[in-house]
């Protein structure tokens, strides 16, 4: 063991380069030419394939995959594509062992699905690689759209709408394109840069310009967005986080998982990214398991989940906790926080066992904690909004709001289920009824 492993504190360079470089290789290696053929001679090419179901864009999964079987992958893509512009980050990201592979007929029959995810991989990755975008601008239309938020619902979105003709301006608070899919995923899921070599990508259909650094609330007023477009569509995410509500958790040590993975996403060498000898992540989801997992791989000695909930109500899939559980991440269930103790800086986190009612059972326990990360929920953050359903704001149809001639999608959007895939889904669907809006 690497005796900087077991430095106490948040310190950087608990592994050398080397070994950083091995643990955040890709988590799942491209299909080779032969593997993909092979993986695509499973596919029974179902007629009512309940994978093509299953898909939030309704990718026809099973065209794709005999595309691909019969040598060409480039066609394949064409079929994503054309229902999920984000196939090939949705390809690295998407949970498709709850939902295609899931409900694949060789996964109900056999235990193994067909490796839908890979395939597709395979089929974007491939047209990426000829630098071709399948798709072309209709004529101008003379209509001018704002989408605010470039993630993968705003990207979806404004790509659409660029399709029928329409000018998009898309605003974003970051420095770059992306939203989640460049600031909110593991980076041993989306190697080389791939969200904003995505991003441009999209971006070669044309007539959509890029304005960053632009916020809604701080910088961008609704009512100047629709004086100024023919139409808005707001895909401004969840910019919040919820807070952990007990005693101590604003001690040092203590922050927000999606600004840590932000971080490590972002930092150009990641033996300076200092994380914790004993890392505790609060939370059960995805956000949870990226958190957990990257801090042991950049060197954390200890690191545990805790979830309120029992196991089976875990919103990161079976596959997730077991890649957690693979790296050495520990995980603890019904269990909540009631105090973060220490000097200043955290040194430990007290929980009590709850029973499946969340109720505590009288018995607490402490963890040894120098870094502790809330993964609990994120929350929406803007003002002047349409109405709100809950904490999310309200849409009918294909994201209409409340207000006239606004949509809304994505994660701020009620409804959804917090999926990149399904924030694509919604995006395309609010461009084409914009679309049907203007031009009908």
């Amino acid at each position: 063991m690497d005796p900087k492993m077991l430095t106490e504190g948040i310190v950087a360079g608990r592994r050398e380069a080397g070994q950083l470089a091995d643990a955040f290789e890709d988590l799942h290696p491209p299909l080779s030419e032969h593997e993909a053929l092979v993986a695509a001679d499973r596919c029974y090419f179902c007629h009512d394939a309940p994978c093509t179901v299953a898909c939030p864009t309704d990718i026809d999964i099973p065209l794709f995959i005999r595309q691909i079987a019969t040598g060409t992958p480039e066609a394949a893509a064409r079929t994503i594509l054309s229902q999920n512009i984000l196939g090939g980050m949705c390809a690295r990201v998407c949970p498709t062992e709850t939902l295609c592979e899931e409900v694949c007929v060789r996964e109900t029959a056999e235990g193994k699905p067909v490796v839908i995810g890979q395939l597709q991989r395979f089929a974007t990755d491939t047209l990426m690689a000829a630098d071709e975008h399948p798709f072309e601008r209709a004529p101008s239309t003379g209509k001018r759209i704002a989408v605010v938020g470039a993630g993968p619902a705003g990207l979806a979105c404004a790509h659409r709408l660029a399709m029928k003709g329409h000018d998009v301006v898309v605003y974003d608070a970051r420095p770059k394109a992306g939203g989640l899919n460049e600031y909110g995923i593991a980076a041993y899921k989306t190697v080389d840069g791939f969200a904003q070599a995505e991003v441009n990508w999209l971006m070669k259909i044309g007539g959509i310009t890029l304005q960053n650094g632009k916020a809604l609330g701080a910088d961008l007023r609704l009512d100047d967005l629709k004086a100024e477009h023919d139409a808005v569509f707001l895909g401004v995410g969840l910019g919040g986080v919820n807070a952990l509500g007990v005693p101590g958790d604003d001690k040092d040590g203590v922050r927000d998982a999606v600004d840590f993975i932000a971080e490590l996403r972002q930092v150009p060498d990641l033996t300076a990214l200092p994380v914790g000898r004993d890392v505790v992540v609060i939370g059960g989801g995805m956000t949870a398991v990226d958190a957990a997992v990257q801090a042991k791989l950049l060197g954390a000695l200890n690191v545990t989940m805790v979830y309120r909930r029992g196991k089976d109500r875990l919103s990161a899939s079976e596959f997730e906790q077991d890649l957690a559980a693979s790296r050495g991440v520990r995980i603890i269930t019904n269990a909540q926080p009631v105090a973060v103790h220490g000097n200043g800086a955290v040194r430990e986190v007290e929980f009590a066992f709850t029973d499946d009612d969340l109720k505590p059972t009288g018995q607490n326990f402490r963890l040894p904690a120098d870094q502790l990360f809330r993964a609990i929920g994120q929350t929406l953050v803007a003002d002047g909004l349409p109405d709100l359903d809950g904490r999310k704001i309200a849409v009918t149809g294909a994201g209409r709001t409340s207000v006239s001639g606004v949509w809304a999608g994505g994660d701020c959007a009620a409804g959804g289920d917090d999926l990149t895939v399904t924030a694509v889904a919604e995006g395309r669907d609010a461009a084409e009824d914009i679309h049907a809006r203007l031009m009908g």
